[in-house]
């Protein structure tokens, strides 16, 4: 019999997995001997929904901005860490994300830090989050840092908004050109073709050339149909994983225009994290190890380098300034917080100037892109039409 076992794996991800086993005890400690965390165990029987659970797993649909958002919300309201992931807990309808809370519960009432709860739920709670929480265990101030974080990620996800719907219109240029080009090789061309086959005159040939791709595209429409989709499949697939999107970025980063716009876009996202730690009460060598794994590898290797200058004693500006982890505004910024003590809402300034130049220059780059792009696909597309009719004019010039 096939049982749907939900477990904990040891990345910290829950996941379903259909096992064939005699009972539910078995299927619970098969799932076991392949080293994860059981949370239940329930008979498949012939459910599509966990066939589709085998094959792609299941993700916990937790959306941390918003737990953050809730958990203030009660905090302040006056309850305790553990009445607010009580209440939270209670109103939750997703088996998934109650799983989670169940999690927080049972550390909290083993006495365990809440910093520590989170830190076992990796994939879940980045260590940005779990390094707030951590200081401001030391402050006793919860709501402050969670208030601090909520900002934070508001801030990002602004910035990342603003590219993503930019980039929607292009896309949309993109999607309604190629179909349209895509429809009068497919469907136009081979109607000429045959117009043209009983004629008995030589094409020119681009024409020739253009009703030959045609017909080919005509005769195998399922397989260049299929070819089309497994292509979309692969591109999304690559486009969701983490390492293949630091690929594309270095990548992307070799194009000088663009090389410089996704360092100013790192920068801020680094600017931006080190300044909510540090006023939040995190060193600053503390608070670089923190954003460790959140920045790219050439942008990591220069703040370890940076990182070391500082312990050994070097000023945050110089070790940024020899390590090219700034720009000539951010570098005054920054020895103006080493003036005043005032670290943390320097850098928060020096991110809020690279987000500006970030949405200036995608502004500008869309305006210039957006015509460019008509101008291609109205090209292409006359091309198409050109191409077709261009055996009728030759025909009516020799009449």
């Amino acid at each position: 019999m096939q049982y749907l076992v939900s477990v904990l794996t040891k990345d910290n991800q829950i996941q379903s997995l259909l096992l064939e086993a005699a009972d539910s005890l078995q299927a619970q400690k098969k799932a076991e001997q392949l080293g994860h965390f059981v949370s239940s165990v329930k008979p498949a029987g012939f459910q599509l929904k966990g066939l589709l659970n085998q094959l792609k797993g299941s993700r916990a649909k937790f959306s941390l901005l918003l737990f953050s958002q809730e958990l203030l919300a009660l905090l302040t309201a006056g309850l305790s860490i553990v009445e607010a992931i009580e209440a939270l807990h209670e109103k939750e309808a997703n088996p998934e994300v109650e799983d989670i809370y169940q999690r927080m519960l049972l550390g909290l009432r083993e006495g365990k830090r809440f910093s520590s709860i989170l830190s076992e739920q990796s994939s879940i709670f980045p260590p940005l989050f779990v390094g707030i929480v951590k200081s401001a265990e030391g402050t006793s101030n919860l709501p402050r840092s969670i208030s601090r974080f909520i900002e934070y990620q508001i801030r990002i996800d602004t910035v990342k908004n603003k590219l993503i719907s930019s980039a929607i219109y292009p896309a949309i240029l993109m999607l309604v050109g190629g179909a349209v080009s895509f429809f009068l090789v497919i469907f136009v061309v081979p109607r000429f073709a045959d117009v043209y086959q009983g004629s008995g005159r030589q094409l020119p040939w681009m024409s020739e050339m253009l009703l030959t791709v045609g017909i080919f595209l005509s005769n195998y429409l399922w397989f260049v149909l299929a070819g089309l989709g497994s292509l979309a499949y692969l591109l999304m697939k690559t486009i969701k994983g983490s390492s293949q999107k630091t690929k594309i970025i270095s990548l992307a980063a070799k194009i000088p225009s663009i090389a410089e716009r996704i360092k100013i876009y790192e920068l801020s996202r680094l600017y931006l994290t080190l300044g909510m730690l540090m006023e939040g009460g995190i060193p600053i060598v503390s608070a670089i190890q923190t954003v460790d794994g959140m920045v790219s590898e050439n942008i990591r290797y220069q703040l370890s380098q940076s990182r070391e200058m500082i312990e050994a004693g070097t000023s945050i500006s110089s070790a940024f300034e020899i390590h090219h982890l700034c720009t000539p505004i951010s570098l005054r910024l920054l020895r103006v917080g080493e003036k005043t003590g005032d670290m943390g809402s320097m850098l928060m300034q020096s991110a809020s100037f690279y987000d500006g130049e970030i949405t200036r220059w995608v502004e500008r780059f869309t305006r210039m892109f957006e015509p460019l792009l008509m101008a291609i696909i109205g090209i292409v597309v006359g091309l198409i039409v050109v191409l077709l009719y261009m055996p009728i004019f030759d025909l009516a010039g020799s009449i």
